[in-house]
């Protein structure tokens, strides 16, 4: 499987996937970088974030009024010709978040801030409540923005678009995105 490629993986694919990493869609003046917790097996065997059928970042994007259409995850580099990114916490690719430990949490976590320092987007949101406690050191954390900021960068939480994460459903997702799209504006 070539990078960028929408092909589905085979389970070959996905088995060589375990421990990659993929690039960033990242670039400067973003109105929100958001970051997953890892690459999952899909996303590392395509290069592709947020690949896996069934994960909701793509749709709960489009249902929240992020992106004027439904975007394909082979689509992701049209994000940042709307103020857009997408990194995540940790850069290793894992069949589950579950398989990362605290320590790879709380280094990705540094190394968060340090792309944040650099990029400077106006707000970074955190998809995953779990990663964000761990990686930032804050137990008590909920859904929503933060008090910290990292330079002029707002923090928000988002709930993990993960089909598996049953807790929320995609309306309640889009929702949730939703309030930070309208509080970051459009412009």
């Amino acid at each position: 499987m070539g990078s960028g490629s929408s092909a589905r993986p085979s389970p070959a694919d996905l088995a060589a996937a375990q421990d990659k990493t993929i690039p960033d869609v990242i670039g400067p003046g973003l109105r929100v970088l958001f970051c997953g917790i890892n690459p999952g097996l899909w996303s590392g065997a395509t290069g592709i974030h947020f690949a896996r059928p069934g994960n909701r970042f793509w749709p709960a994007l489009h249902r929240s009024g992020f992106t004027p259409r439904l975007l394909r995850p082979s689509e992701q580099h049209e994000l940042l010709g709307l103020g857009l990114g997408i990194t995540n916490v940790a850069p290793r690719t894992t069949a589950k978040a579950d398989e990362l430990t605290a320590d790879e949490l709380r280094v990705g976590g540094r190394a968060l801030v340090e792309r944040v320092e650099r990029y400077q987007p106006r707000v970074l949101a955190v998809l995953g409540i779990g990663a964000y406690r761990t990686a930032f050191g804050r137990p008590r954390t909920t859904v929503g923005p933060q008090n910290e900021r990292i330079g002029e960068t707002a923090i928000w939480v988002l709930p993990n678009p993960s089909g598996l994460n049953a807790h929320y459903t995609l309306d309640a997702l889009a929702a949730e995105f939703r309030i930070l799209r309208e509080t970051v504006g459009t412009e």
